[in-house]
């Protein structure tokens, strides 16, 4: 009986490897709808919120997600494997968010109630307690609502420099393949964001520490 029972826990079957990007886009190229619909639902949630940021309205974020991943299905043919596909895939992204920032320019995206339910992380490389107080909880959503209020006012390039760095946590080589920039651009751009973003953040000194 003991053997039996060896032999049933070795057949059962072992956790499921995840399919790399390189072999799904292999398969995209081959015709599968399917690989395609796996790196849909991979980067939907991260896609989404890259486009929410860069304007702050459900509906208008969820087109610029929809018509991003359109045109990735359309030129996945292109993707040659010279940098990751998260960093072509963004590249995307971006051109279709300032496609529509250009579009709508005299409408206002300060609809800043909606907030995104997915991601309550605020900057993903700010450090945070492993078993915050309900306070902490409570000021770091405000800290959160504020910083995210402060970006959306930001000009378009910066706005974009920093959510690309501090919330998508894409490196300057990455971002600079991502905006068509040099790397001395980037950091420059990125450094100017960053003084624009705490000049608009003085006013909360007492919740950021400066």
């Amino acid at each position: 009986m003991a053997g039996e029972d060896t032999r049933k826990e070795s057949a059962r079957p072992g956790p499921e490897v995840p399919v790399s990007d390189r072999s799904l886009i292999d398969r995209c190229k081959r015709g599968d709808l399917g690989a395609f619909d796996q790196l849909f639902r991979r980067y939907t949630r991260q896609v989404y919120n890259y486009a929410f940021r860069m304007i702050p309205n459900y509906d208008d974020a969820n087109d610029i997600a929809q018509e991003a991943f359109l045109r990735a299905y359309n030129s996945i043919k292109s993707f040659r494997g010279e940098s990751n596909f998260s960093t072509w895939l963004f590249r995307i992204v971006y051109n279709v968010s300032l496609d529509e920032i250009k579009r709508r320019k005299n409408r206002s995206y300060l609809s800043l109630d909606e907030q995104l339910e997915s991601d309550e992380e605020g900057l993903t490389r700010q450090v945070e307690s492993q078993l915050p107080t309900p306070q902490e909880i409570i000021e770091k959503r405000e800290r959160d609502r504020i910083i995210q209020e402060a970006i959306a006012v930001l000009p378009d390039y910066q706005k974009a420099m920093i959510v690309l760095y501090h919330m998508e946590g894409f490196s300057y080589e990455e971002i600079a393949e991502i905006v068509g920039l040099p790397i001395g651009t980037v950091k420059s751009r990125l450094n100017r964001a960053r003084e624009s973003l705490k000049e608009k953040l003085k006013s909360q000194r007492e919740l950021f520490g400066f």
